[in-house]
């Protein structure tokens, strides 16, 4: 006789795997819940503390967008964020401008040129870049990068070139990465009917896979954009953090993430230069809802 008694019964099994379902759904509201209630939380405090520089505070929304002097300290006091806001957009578009011709290169050398030894040489090396330090990107364009523009162009070599030449080493895996993946996901028969049809190598890359692909690599130009907006101790060491708007890439200049970290240890919380600088903290948070909405938008491009 076999002996069954050992054996869980049939009730016994689907009360397990019922358990075992109900402990699952229940984990993952729990981390979403985390997760919603974290980010809410986040935009809550930083919109409340920087919409206080205007509703309690008095200062004025068109002289904070718009006015060029920045002096909290002064008498009277000026918050012109303007000269911020356009060193981020100057240093974040030019160094995409500089990085995603190179990641677009890498992107076809590694998926339709030499695709075994991009792939087993020159994406891991692309891909070490993500995980070097900030400060690391710091200190070298300061002990490089400055003093080789500095002896190439007037000026002392701090300035918006010097930040974009860092951004756009820092941002070209999250670009490379992207586009490779758009490419390497490709069906194969839109290369094979390109051939069939008589097409060289070039031809078919060129007028089928970069326009197919094109809106994931524009995807991932944005959310470079996006990381180089954002970034704060690489683009400090070498920018020369002057509040002033740069008539040439080679004046020195200041982003909005420079100007937060050097000046939030000098402020009390709740005065109104402390305010302030949440003000620019949410410009900050403003426009990565404006790339994450952009990015969407490609997305969705990309998938008709």
């Amino acid at each position: 006789m076999n002996d069954t008694s050992s054996r869980p019964s049939g009730g016994n099994r689907k009360r397990s795997r019922s358990g075992g379902e109900w402990f699952g759904k229940t984990y993952t509201l729990i981390c979403v819940s985390v997760l919603i209630i974290t980010i809410f939380s986040i935009v809550y405090f930083v919109a409340s503390k920087g919409l206080a520089t205007f509703f309690v505070d008095g200062v004025s929304l068109k002289e904070f967008l718009t006015g060029v002097k920045w002096s909290p300290d002064g008498e009277p006091a000026s918050f012109g964020a303007l000269p911020f806001i356009t060193g981020s957009f100057m240093t974040s578009i030019l160094a995409a401008c500089i990085s995603a011709p190179l990641a677009f290169c890498a992107a076809i050398f590694m998926t339709e040129l030499m695709p075994k030894f991009g792939k087993r040489v020159m994406q891991p090396v692309i891909e070490l870049l993500a995980g070097i330090p900030s400060v690391v990107y710091g200190f070298v364009g300061l002990t490089v990068i400055v003093p080789t523009l500095r002896a190439i162009f007037p000026g002392q070599g701090l300035g918006v070139a010097a930040g974009a030449i860092v951004l756009s080493i820092m941002i070209l895996p999250t670009i490379t990465t992207i586009a490779t993946d758009a490419m390497s996901n490709l069906p194969r028969g839109l290369k094979e009917g390109s051939y069939a049809l008589g097409a060289t190598r070039w031809q078919t890359i060129s007028r089928s896979i970069l326009p197919a692909v094109m809106p994931s690599m524009l995807t991932g130009v944005v959310l470079g954009i996006a990381r180089a907006f954002g970034e704060a101790l690489a683009v400090q060491m070498v920018i020369g953090n002057a509040p002033f708007i740069p008539k040439s890439l080679f004046e020195s200049a200041s982003t909005l993430t420079s100007v937060i970290t050097l000046s939030m240890g000098n402020t009390i919380m709740g005065s109104v230069q402390n305010n302030v600088l949440w003000s620019l903290a949410l410009v900050l948070l403003t426009m990565t809802f404006v790339f994450v909405f952009i990015v969407r938008v490609l997305e969705r491009r990309s998938l008709r």
